[in-house]
């Protein structure tokens, strides 16, 4: 059956000190799953990453994993996934889950989370795509960065229209909701009702 509809998130491959934030990435999978979506992700089957693909494959959405061949071993690379992608680099990686994703989304998550985050935003404001971007603010980790990046708007580095191509949330079926929403995808409103 083809997924209603497609998004991508960007989230850590460790869980982080706070359970809550495992907590968050299983209730994303879940919704996902249960509206008949499509996670694609970092393939890997630990931290926050394994705990939202476990949840989305249970609540019976289907997920893609894309793992650069050098992770299959450090993220132990989850094989429960609907479709695995094993690649040679990062830059595959990151374009094959673009390809593939209507939306992108970052959970809590380090280095990694944060670079895949701010290249589709970088390419949100290019033009290279019109897909929505959403940061979903669990336990407000992301605010240090939220007030950094406000910095760089005052200082004259960035325009407010460059922050209002992200979403920033901290309700995850709202965040949610509003990504399919906007992205146009293929869920009808029997998919979203109750949300």
């Amino acid at each position: 059956m083809t997924p209603a509809f497609s998004v991508c998130v960007y989230c850590g491959s460790r869980p982080g000190l706070d359970p809550a934030h495992t907590g968050v990435a299983r209730t994303v999978g879940d919704w996902i799953g249960r509206h008949r979506g499509q996670l694609v992700y970092g393939g890997g089957k630990n931290g926050l990453m394994g705990a939202m693909a476990d949840a989305a494959l249970a609540a019976g959405g289907s997920v893609v994993g894309v793992i650069p061949k050098a992770l299959v071993e450090k993220e132990w690379a989850n094989y429960a996934c609907t479709e695995l992608h094993v690649v040679e680099n990062m830059h595959e990686r990151k374009r094959l889950m673009a390809e593939r994703a209507d939306a992108f989304l970052a959970l809590p998550g380090g280095i990694g989370t944060l670079e895949e985050l701010f290249e589709v935003w970088t390419w949100r404001q290019l033009g290279y795509h019109g897909k929505p971007v959403g940061v979903l603010n669990a336990g407000g980790y992301y605010d240090s960065l939220l007030v950094f990046l406000r910095s760089a708007v005052t200082q004259g580095f960035m325009g407010d229209w460059q922050m209002d191509l992200v979403r920033v949330d901290d309700d995850t079926p709202r965040l949610l909701r509003w990504l399919v929403e906007t992205a146009g995808m293929k869920a009808g409103p029997d998919q979203l009702e109750n949300i």
